[in-house]
């Protein structure tokens, strides 16, 4: 808008077409205190918005008086149900010369085209309007439906709820039990957070560390018999627990058999934490700045900050949970001291990379700290001209293994998937994967001090032939490549 004024900040306002939409601005408007102008060629029509106390005159929109007539006017809204005659408005305006801030109504993409190219500023359909608006409806009726139902699950908990995570808990899935177990205590319900493996990244650790969120490892329950209700979030299993499921909640589709008598799964929002935030605003609850914190969190890391498929839900949920988090403890969540483990898994990886183009593999060799790969695989993605990363190392008789990529062409979760899949398990997605295969598989010998050299060179060979021919790298059946060295 030429004049430099903020919409906020507009008094003036003509309205050409004054139907069932007009009348409605029309109100809204005069509500806030604006100066608006009707304009409509029916007569009867504007008799009666005058005795209303409206400002409205008669005159016909498709003739070329109407710029004259809205020329003092800041926005003008034409509205009319006739498409034509909206146009034709358009036309006369910004013929006329006039550079006032115009919205326009279509009836369908062709009439919005049209009345964009003629000078509309901004182009409305009602049908898409109500449409929208009757799927945000629809999506808050669900929530609230689903509130009450998760509700009255939980509120049925004669003893405690167990909350079971990831076997290897990242943040989305803590922040994501973190927020349940308080809606559990805001229903008066104990529970507890249980995973099955470990807590192993340090920023993982970190976040627990730093929030005091109180997590549960299972092996250390005595009697697992208090857990009469049993809920899984952000893609968690019970196989290895043998309970029986009540809740899952998640925003990846679940390939479990069990069949739970709430589920909530969510593939149209990028992290677990954004459906926990719609609960936590659902119950209207006080959320605490440990649980804020954390949920923002898992918002962040699940989204690559806001850089990874990330869906307008979770900007929302963000921009809730801003005010009440701890942004100095993200900070210290972000930035933890690397471990010297990690660092010398660190060391291995860059020493032993063999880049392919710009894809590169990477053998850490035998390992303690598993998680210290997925840091390693991080890291050497900065390096120039890399865009792809996997690094791996050898632990209790597995190959775990970590990917990473930025590269849109490539899914490294389905590349992982292609080379791995049928001889061990893989998990992951687009930018981010893992995978973990029986040591067995490749080489058939038993692990001592006498084979452990004879182990990695076979390991290296086999695992890094195979993910170079599933990325599609020319060249890379070979074991053959540049270390940079």
């Amino acid at each position: 808008m030429s004049t430099g004024v903020t919409i906020s900040s507009i008094s003036d306002y003509a309205i050409l077409g004054c139907g069932s939409v007009g009348y409605a601005v029309a109100e809204e408007l005069v509500e806030q205190g604006k100066d608006v102008s009707i304009i409509d060629r029916d007569e009867s029509r504007v008799e009666s918005l005058r005795d209303q106390d409206l400002d409205a005159q008669t005159a016909d929109i498709r003739e070329s008086e109407i710029a004259e007539l809205v020329a003092d006017r800041d926005v003008v809204l034409i509205l009319a149900s006739d498409v034509e005659s909206n146009k034709r408005a358009v036309e006369h305006i910004r013929n006329n010369g006039d550079t006032q801030f115009i919205v326009a109504r279509a009836s369908d993409p062709v009439s919005g085209d049209e009345l964009s190219e003629l000078g509309a500023d901004i182009v409305i359909n009602p049908s898409s309007v109500i449409a929208e608006s009757a799927l945000r409806a629809l999506e808050s009726g669900e929530l609230e439906y689903n509130a009450g139902k998760l509700a009255e699950l939980v509120e049925e908990t004669s003893t405690r709820l167990a909350i079971i995570t990831q076997d290897s808990p990242d943040p989305d899935s803590i922040a994501s039990a973190a927020a349940l177990q308080a809606i559990a205590d805001h229903l008066g319900i104990e529970s507890d957070i249980i995973y099955l493996g470990d807590v192993g990244h340090q920023e993982n650790r970190a976040f627990v560390n730093l929030l005091g969120i109180d997590l549960v490892q299972w092996d250390e329950i005595e009697d697992r018999s208090i857990y009469d209700t049993v809920a899984l979030v952000d893609h968690a299993t019970s196989s290895e627990m043998e309970l029986p499921v009540d809740i899952v909640i998640d925003h990846n589709e679940t390939e479990s058999e069990f069949e739970p008598e709430f589920v909530d799964i969510r593939p149209n929002m990028s992290s677990t934490s954004t459906i926990m935030t719609k609960y936590i605003q659902e119950f209207d609850m006080n959320v605490s700045e440990e649980v804020a914190t954390a949920l923002l969190y898992g918002i962040r890391a699940e989204t690559l900050d806001f850089k990874r498929d990330t869906t307008p839900a979770d900007l929302t949920a963000a921009a809730y949970l801003y005010p009440f988090a701890n942004h100095d403890t993200l900070e210290q969540v972000e930035s933890p001291s690397m471990s010297p483990e990690t660092l010398d898994v660190l060391a291995e990886a860059i020493t032993n990379r063999d880049v392919q183009g710009s894809h590169l593999v990477s053998n850490a060799g035998f390992v303690r700290d598993r998680e210290a790969l997925t840091q390693a695989a991080s890291h050497l993605l900065n390096l120039e001209g890399v865009t792809t990363t996997a690094v791996f190392g050898i632990a209790d008789e597995t190959i775990f293994l970590a990917g990473r990529s930025k590269d849109i062409r490539i899914n490294i979760g389905k590349v992982l998937a292609d080379a791995y899949g049928e001889i061990g398990e893989t998990a992951g997605h687009s930018t981010q994967a893992s995978a973990e295969i029986p040591l067995g598989i490749f080489t058939g010998i038993e692990i001592s001090e006498d084979t452990r050299d004879t182990l990695l060179d076979l390991t290296e060979e086999a695992v890094k032939r195979t993910l170079f021919d599933a990325m599609g790298v020319e060249g890379g059946s070979s074991s053959e490549g540049s270390n940079g060295s």
